[in-house]
């Protein structure tokens, strides 16, 4: 895990996820790419001869606006130690974002604020990257200050080959987690289980601890939380999914209670 891929464009949660990717790139010694998008056809307007245009002074403030974020990250970034480079994409930020994913070996992007209905754009590029990107996506939630990658950590485990494929992208940081935790929900369907889990960790030389978690009246989501805060969990490993392919990023009811509700980052893998 080398190439760490950040959204960088500025928003409520732009502070939190640079954070945590600056604690992972010094963790693994890594290089991070803040990659900065403009939409600008959400400014482009045309005329009654079929004509498309951006008003120049539109474009003028749009890179006015770039400008002044790259200022901003130079300056942030000047003393922090880390490799790192800028890349600014015109266009839409969930494409762009795929489109450098396919050589990244992670992306950070930000979780919606918590018990934030009306914050769909955080959730929606998260949960889209998340389901789409063949790199796993780090979601990092707008209140935390970093990221604890030595601390205990937690792999949400259903059996699914979502959460297969998010344990193995997470190997490197769970090497280093002081303990790991495998927790399973009673009552939820597993295809899989957990002990192949915590075996595939073993052959790679990480002790896992199994846990099975009463679901005691609760949704999954709620156990795996109430989980993650009685373990002390720094940040959670899960398998991100829709509920098919033609429903895109339709998240399945677990994955957006998550989402929603996590305190801790969430380590999605699809």
């Amino acid at each position: 895990m080398k190439s760490i891929l950040l959204h960088a464009n500025q928003d409520a949660g732009l502070e939190s996820r640079l954070q945590a990717a600056l604690d992972l790139v010094r963790l693994v010694d890594g290089h991070l790419t803040c990659l900065h998008t403009t939409p600008y056809e959400a400014f482009i307007t045309g005329d009654p001869f079929g004509g498309v245009y951006a008003l120049p002074v539109v474009v003028d403030q749009l890179k006015r606006l770039e400008d002044e974020q790259r200022a901003r990250l130079d300056g942030k970034l000047a003393n922090e130690g880390v490799a790192w480079d800028w890349l600014q994409i015109d266009g839409p930020s969930v494409q762009a974002i795929l489109d450098r994913s396919r050589l990244a070996d992670l992306v950070v992007l930000s979780l919606a604020a918590r018990d934030d209905d009306d914050d769909e754009p955080a959730l929606s590029l998260a949960a889209t990257v998340a389901i789409h990107s063949r790199a796993p996506v780090l979601a990092v939630p707008q209140a935390t200050k970093g990221l604890d990658a030595t601390g205990p950590a937690m792999v949400a485990w259903n059996g699914s080959p979502e959460v297969a494929h998010a344990l193995r992208f997470a190997l490197p940081m769970l090497r280093r987690a002081s303990e790991v935790h495998v927790v399973t929900v009673t009552e939820d369907c597993h295809q899989f289980p957990a002990t192949e889990g915590c075996r595939y960790l073993a052959l790679h030389g990480v002790g896992a601890e199994l846990h099975e978690w009463p679901r005691n009246n609760r949704s999954i989501g709620q156990a795996l939380l109430d989980a993650a805060a009685s373990l002390d969990a720094r940040y959670i490993v899960m398998g991100a999914y829709g509920h098919s392919r033609l429903r895109e990023a339709v998240l399945g009811g677990v994955t957006r209670e998550m989402m929603r509700q996590s305190p801790v980052p969430l380590l999605l893998g699809h």
